[in-house]
């Protein structure tokens, strides 16, 4: 005669059917309805937040619109681009306006000459912004030095200056120099509108409105000393002085 289930036997074997169901639902319908469905839930919770930033935006559309505007306005007013056609017509400009800020800094060339200023080629010639800049070597006292730079880097058209060398001297190639002062070479550069026709060749400047002593062949490394010849129109001679590097 077979013995009635206890209630052990009940508990039993309802733990076995729940074990069954669970591994059931882990095989078969987890990884094939649930994993896809959650998978789905959360792209779409992604896109209808994508959707509100989107739309966030676009009812900025007229205050970015109106910004936008006034950027250009303000760019109009104050052009970062030389306006200039052509490189040498460019050069022929950098050159004025190197000129200008050096007589506005020193009326009468008395504490800052021009040394030499040269146009170099532009070797980018594929860049989309076709480079226009100048070889410039000043001889100037600190203060004019700093003005001359101040002017350069702040109008307009935008121009920037690159590869400074400072060298601190004593020298007086004419009797309106003040004698003491820096031997400062740089890169003058600005930039043209894409498309500005024009070879960025190098092309024939005007001498500068002073005539100082020739330049030396080149500025030594830093830390090196550099012999600069007595003037031979001064009575004063020429001494070395550090080197400093910005």
């Amino acid at each position: 005669m077979a013995m009635p289930p206890t209630r052990r036997d009940r508990w039993l074997a309802l733990g076995l059917l729940l074990a069954a169901l669970a591994l059931a639902y882990l095989l078969l319908v987890h990884p094939w309805f649930t994993r896809p469905l959650l998978e789905i839930n959360r792209g779409i919770a992604g896109l209808q937040e994508r959707d509100q930033r989107v739309q966030a935006q676009l009812q900025q559309r007229t205050q970015v619109q109106q910004r936008l505007q006034e950027v250009e306005a303000a760019l109009q007013g104050r052009p970062g681009f030389l306006r200039e056609a052509t490189a040498e017509s460019a050069a022929a400009a950098l050159s004025s306006r190197l000129q200008d800020a050096v007589a506005s800094a020193s009326p009468g060339n008395r504490s800052c000459t021009i040394s030499n200023r040269s146009p170099l080629t532009d070797t980018a010639r594929d860049a989309q912004f076709p480079r226009v800049a100048l070889q410039v070597r000043l001889r100037c006292g600190v203060p004019e030095m700093a003005a001359v730079l101040h002017t350069l880097e702040t109008g307009s058209p935008r121009l920037f200056v690159g590869n400074l060398n400072l060298l601190a001297q004593r020298f007086q190639a004419s009797p309106n120099e003040s004698g003491t002062g820096l031997d400062v070479s740089f890169e003058l550069v600005g930039y043209l509108k894409p498309g500005a026709g024009g070879d960025a060749a190098a092309v024939s400047l005007p001498a500068p409105a002073s005539a100082p002593e020739p330049a030396p062949a080149g500025l030594q490394p830093v830390g090196a000393a550099m012999a600069v010849p007595t003037d031979p129109g001064s009575a004063e001679p020429v001494e070395e002085g550090p080197a400093i590097e910005d």
